[in-house]
């Protein structure tokens, strides 16, 4: 039964891949390095000798990828230490109130130049 189960997971088990770099060495032999674990290097007459060495390497190491979640840690938004602390200042109803005017004012300004712009294109 456990036998069966082994051989079902490595049926089941994705291949991993890498990218391989592949470089021609001064004294003529192949170098095969993988590009995400530069240590690991594979050497060989030829290329496909380099490549099969390096296999051999990765294989040997038993590499296993592994999925890690990581909570980020738990902060305070900086904001939060000023909210409310106006909450018992007894203008703050009127300042609210200046902003509104305020926002309420730039927004016909805008309407007001929007309609000019409208303006200037319908009478070309």
């Amino acid at each position: 039964m456990i036998l069966a189960i082994k051989n079902a997971l490595s049926t089941v088990a994705p291949k991993l891949t890498y990218d391989v770099l592949i470089e021609n060495q001064a004294d003529g032999t192949v170098k095969a390095t993988l590009l995400s674990l530069p240590e690991c290097q594979g050497f060989g007459a030829t290329k496909e000798e380099a490549l099969n060495n390096l296999i051999q390497l990765v294989q040997a190491r038993k590499p296993e990828i592994v999925t890690l979640e990581i909570e980020p840690a738990k902060t305070e938004h900086p904001w939060m230490r000023f909210a409310g602390m106006f909450q018992d200042d007894p203008q703050f109803d009127e300042v609210l109130e200046y902003i509104e005017e305020y926002r309420r004012e730039l927004d016909a300004e805008m309407e007001e130049y929007y309609q000019q712009i409208e303006t200037q294109e319908n009478s070309k």
